[in-house]
C-alpha cells in the first residue's frame, strides 16, 4: 500500500513537471517516469527519478507553483520509499512548499534581500529550538 501512495505522489511529481515542457523537459520526465516504475522494486531509484524531476524542472524553468508542486511530491515520494510519514513530516513538507511559494510570489525588488535569508534561517531555528533545553 505505501508503495502505490509513494508512486501516486511520483506520478504526480513528474506530471507537474511536464507541464509546458519542452522537449529537454519530456526527456527528463520520462526519465523520471522510468525510474519510478524501477523505485517499485528498487528503492533507490527513487532518488534518480526525483533527480530526473528535478531536472526537467532546471531546463523548462517551470512556474515557480508548479515546481513548487513538484517538491511537495518530491518530498512525500521519498520519505513514503524510505521511512513513514508523520503528521509533522507532512506538515513540515507543507510549510516550507508554502514558504517558498510565498517567497516567489512576493513582487520584492530588493537586489540585498537574498543576503538575509541566511541569517533569517538561523534566527527561526534558533526560535523553534528554543524551548528544548540545552544539554
Amino acid at each position: 500500500m505505501r508503495r502505490l501512495a509513494a508512486a501516486a505522489f511520483a506520478v504526480a511529481m513528474t506530471a507537474a513537471t511536464a507541464v509546458g515542457a519542452d522537449t529537454r523537459g519530456l526527456a527528463a520526465a520520462a526519465v523520471a517516469l522510468i525510474a519510478i516504475l524501477a523505485g517499485l522494486y528498487v528503492r533507490a531509484a527513487a532518488t534518480v527519478a526525483v533527480l530526473a524531476a528535478m531536472a526537467a524542472i532546471v531546463v523548462t524553468e517551470s512556474h515557480p507553483m508548479l515546481a513548487a508542486t513538484s517538491g511537495v511530491c518530491a518530498a512525500a515520494y521519498l520519505v513514503l520509499s524510505y521511512a513513514t510519514l508523520t503528521r509533522v513530516t507532512a506538515i513540515g513538507i507543507a510549510g516550507f512548499a508554502a514558504a517558498g511559494a510565498l517567497a516567489t510570489a512576493l513582487p520584492v525588488d530588493l537586489p540585498w534581500l537574498p543576503l538575509l535569508a541566511p541569517v533569517a534561517v538561523v534566527a527561526v531555528v534558533g526560535l523553534v529550538l528554543s524551548p528544548f533545553p540545552a544539554d
